[in-house]
């Protein structure tokens, strides 16, 4: 059965409006509805650099930088080194590394690749991974040209990692957000307890002809710029987390201190729980109450969403958004994220939280039960206005998904019977562009194939025969991209929320390494990070904070710095979303018509399709950074033998 291909996670009520504003030209104090402020466009920081000749006479490729594009925060002293030279030469180049002092410390020939089609660039390609020597402020030369500065250290990526994670502690909804643990600038009272302007999370309505009751649904994660909660892309997103502290538990040389209790941003010090599973925790309580109470309609199913009933402008913090809050109807694939992720809840929370992990645990049961019961509550595209639409009419992944999370907490027939009878069963999980809130297959798939269980060998050699299979075909598409992207080269794959789909192709390259020890799929996961690193057509790092040049101006309604120079970039360690092709905003639509691919991005605020942060997409980041981190570590263990054995089954 082939693959379910991968659709765009579009907001579709709040592209119309735009859109319509800008077709109807409107005067800018109207279009402030629109955008959420009156102000001027600025360029982007990409925008304002010499002209490069080799770059195709592509205007929008035109003054990206230093033509040669390496991964701006750095590289692992036994880990792959390449980077991409942007020229129209036909012969191989000579290069040159340079330490901080400007010496050569090693030299080299490239290899021309030719044109790149999604980037529409002439490029050759280095690779200096035989220089193992740790050192900082590294710069390559070649064809005239010297990259942007990067470090050798087997700790480059120790400090994203903390920082990807801190990201969540700074989105949290309904609890002050302390100065002592992420600094003043980001510091911010509670959102949404009830303190005007706002109303209360703890008591909110259903949306008209919904329900005739209201729900305590306080806390969680805001999803992206809007302040909404919504519970499919909080299931994705708390799983994530929860898998990295599973990968860590699991894979051979423990490096769980890195999330010990104490060593990371969040306030809930001293509790004996690791400081990941305290954030992801903060996120699943909301899920929990997004569940329908018993004895009332649609009983044991999930809320899809919570959110404002209109859009607020930019800037707006969540202690001053002014908007009613309201519960949409419960969704199919709502409920099913419940399962799955409270099933999964379960059996990490168990050794430090008894009763947290039998509450998921039970939440889990009573969801799959409700889900069972309706089958084909869909969400839909048209409920939108004031948040996203998060619509989703196929549900076999999610019912695949729970399924194999349920079985792998609880070792029960019922659940390995649903694994077996899904049409997912069989079937190629993993799409080319990689998986989502909307094909969420691969995340039980990942799982089956890694975590310990009383799994039967037959499903676990076709769980990891799978997951090394779509291994093989990613490193292939990166081998076959001079900027190393380990999926296809033309505009569909470079859809909204691009980067988050590149690293959930790396995810699973880097479990293939976890299952089989082999380096090849360890160099493929570590190269593919360069990526969003820098060493991309642009040229630019799309982690806020980190590389010499890397996206600072998101779409936030809370970090609003372009728009007013009182507030903050985003933290660092946050992501934007990446080129998007499909172009669905009208600043982009305006400015980067015809644009390649991999070049259809902008640094600006306003740029929602391209240049959006979203919760999924920096667990995506959380689970990659900790894999690249613990590459890094010295005492890293002999790998391939992650699940080599039985669990024990929890029930």
């Amino acid at each position: 059965m082939p693959h379910r291909a991968r659709r765009p996670e579009i907001r579709a009520t709040l592209h119309r409006v735009v859109a319509l504003c800008v077709l109807t030209a409107l005067p800018l104090t109207a279009l402030t509805a629109c955008f959420g402020s009156a102000a001027e466009a600025r360029p982007s920081a990409a925008s304002g650099r010499a002209q490069l000749s080799p770059e195709g006479g592509d205007p929008i490729a035109r003054g990206t930088g230093p033509r040669v594009r390496v991964n701006q925060v750095g590289y692992l002293p036994r880990g792959p080194k390449n980077a991409t030279v942007v020229s129209a030469a036909t012969e191989p180049l000579t290069w040159q590394l340079r330490g901080a002092a400007g010496q050569v410390v090693a030299r080299g020939k490239s290899t021309p690749r030719g044109l790149d089609p999604a980037s529409g660039q002439r490029v050759q390609t280095i690779d200096f991974g035989s220089f193992e020597r740790p050192g900082s402020r590294y710069t390559l030369t070649a064809d005239g040209a010297t990259s942007y500065p990067f470090d050798i250290s087997d700790h480059v990526y120790d400090g994203l990692r903390s920082d990807a994670l801190k990201f969540f502690y700074i989105q949290r909804s309904g609890i002050p957000i302390e100065s002592s643990l992420v600094g003043a600038r980001y510091a911010r009272p509670a959102g949404h307890v009830g303190v005007p302007p706002n109303t209360d999370d703890a008591d909110v309505p259903c949306q008209k002809g919904v329900c005739d009751y209201r729900l305590d649904v306080r806390g969680g994660w805001y999803d992206a710029a809007d302040q909404g909660k919504y519970v499919v892309n909080g299931g994705i997103a708390a799983s994530q987390l929860l898998s990295t502290w599973e990968r860590t538990s699991h894979a051979p040389g423990d490096q769980t201190k890195a999330f010990a209790d104490g060593s990371l941003r969040v306030p809930e010090h001293g509790n004996a729980t690791p400081d990941i599973l305290d954030e992801a925790r903060w996120e699943l309580a909301f899920l929990l109450r997004m569940q329908v109470p018993p004895g009332l309609p649609l009983a044991g199913m999930a809320h899809h969403k919570i959110h404002d009933r209109a859009w607020t402008p930019l800037p707006t913090s969540p202690q001053d958004d002014p908007q009613p809050r309201e519960l949409h109807r419960p969704s199919t694939a709502a409920t099913l994220n419940l399962a799955a992720a409270g099933a999964q809840c379960a059996r990490v929370f168990k050794p430090f939280d008894h009763a947290f992990a039998d509450r998921c645990l039970s939440a889990a049961k009573t969801a799959w039960t409700a889900a069972k019961a309706h089958p084909k509550i869909y969400a839909s595209d048209s409920d939108a206005g004031g948040g996203g639409a998060y619509g989703d009419r196929d549900v076999d992944d999610e019912f695949y998904w729970a399924a194999a999370e349920l079985y792998l907490t609880t070792g029960q027939q019922t659940y390995l019977d649903a694994v077996r009878s899904s049409p997912l069963h069989r079937a190629d999980v993993f799409a080319p562009g990689g998986f989502g809130w909307q094909s969420v297959g691969a995340l039980g798939r990942l799982d089956l194939a890694s975590v310990p269980s009383r799994l039967p060998a037959a499903e676990r050699r076709l769980a990891r025969g799978s997951v090394i299979a779509a291994a093989d075909t990613y490193l292939a598409r990166q081998r076959q991209q001079a900027y190393g992207v380990p999926m296809r080269n033309d505009a569909a794959s470079y859809a909204w929320g691009s980067n988050a789909n590149i690293l959930n192709n790396l995810v699973v390259i880097a479990t293939a390494y976890d299952l089989t020890g082999r380096a090849g799929y360890r160099d493929g996961a570590l190269r593919g990070m360069d990526y969003v690193l820098g060493r991309n057509g642009l040229n630019n790092s799309y982690v806020t904070g980190y590389g010499e040049h890397s996206s600072q101006n998101q779409h936030s309604r809370i970090f609003a710095h372009q728009l007013d120079p009182k507030r903050p970039h985003p933290p660092t360690g946050t992501m934007a979303g990446g080129a998007n092709a499909a172009l669905q905003d009208p600043v982009v639509q305006k400015r980067l018509a015809g644009c390649r691919p991999q070049l259809c991005y902008l640094d600006d605020i306003r740029s929602f399709a391209t240049n959006e942060y979203a919760i999924n997409w920096n667990s995506a980041l959380t689970w990659m950074v900790s894999f690249a981190a613990d590459q890094g570590s010295a005492d890293h263990a002999t790998p391939g033998q992650v699940a080599a054995g039985h669990g024990t089954a929890r029930s």
